[in-house]
């Protein structure tokens, strides 16, 4: 399967998105703590056009902390205004650079994630579709970076509206959407989830 078309795809719907927002929900809080809506399309952005020497380079002046990585690429797009981060958005639907890897599978889950972390907080639901979320839900348990498989330890995963699963342990169900979410960490998501796996998962990331 090719994921390009669903990166592309995917990146079009948060671009269309962005366009409706007024200021106000530009600067609201995302689901990324201490990051605004703002902050979290400009770090969607931050890794465009990027390669391995680019890494390099801001690990070095993020000191080699990992955990300052996106504190540093996101300094460096923070001038942008709200109609140049859409323009940026809308001239690389498709993933170059970083997010280019594993088939454009990193521009395809990133979008994704950060798409419903600007979403939620704002009272916009959507139905994602679901050839993506089939592809996301695997890839965020082994991606790095997510740490999927980490945040669903002891816990058997299931998408009630998908046919999938992951891990052992106690159950913990929910749409498709809530466990892509839970994979990716975010804790106000758990709280959608059901059965007694449920209880774990908010804990753990709460």
């Amino acid at each position: 399967m090719s994921v390009l078309p669903l990166a592309r795809d995917e990146r079009a719907d948060l671009a269309a998105l962005l366009e409706t927002l007024t200021p106000d929900q530009w600067n609201a809080a995302s689901l990324c703590r201490g990051w605004s809506v703002r902050d979290v399309v400009t770090h969607v952005i931050s890794y465009e056009e990027h390669d391995q020497r680019d890494f390099l380079r801001r690990l070095r002046q993020a000191g080699f902390r990992f955990g300052r990585l996106n504190e540093v690429s996101l300094a460096e797009y923070q001038h942008l205004s709200p109609a140049e981060l859409i323009d940026f958005l809308r001239r690389h639907l498709e993933p170059q650079g970083a997010t280019a890897r594993f088939g454009c599978g990193v521009g395809l889950v990133d979008a994704m994630i950060h798409h419903q972390d600007i979403r939620r907080p704002l009272g916009l639901p959507r139905r994602i579709p679901v050839e993506r979320l089939r592809y996301a839900l695997p890839f965020a348990v082994t991606a790095p970076p997510l740490r999927g498989f980490w945040h669903a330890r002891g816990v058997r995963l299931i998408a009630t509206d998908l046919d999938w699963s992951h891990g052992r342990g106690p159950e913990a169900r929910g749409d498709g959407e809530s466990v892509l979410m839970t994979l990716a960490g975010r804790a106000t998501v758990a709280q959608d989830l059901s059965g007694p796996g449920s209880e774990i998962l908010r804990r753990r990331l709460g």
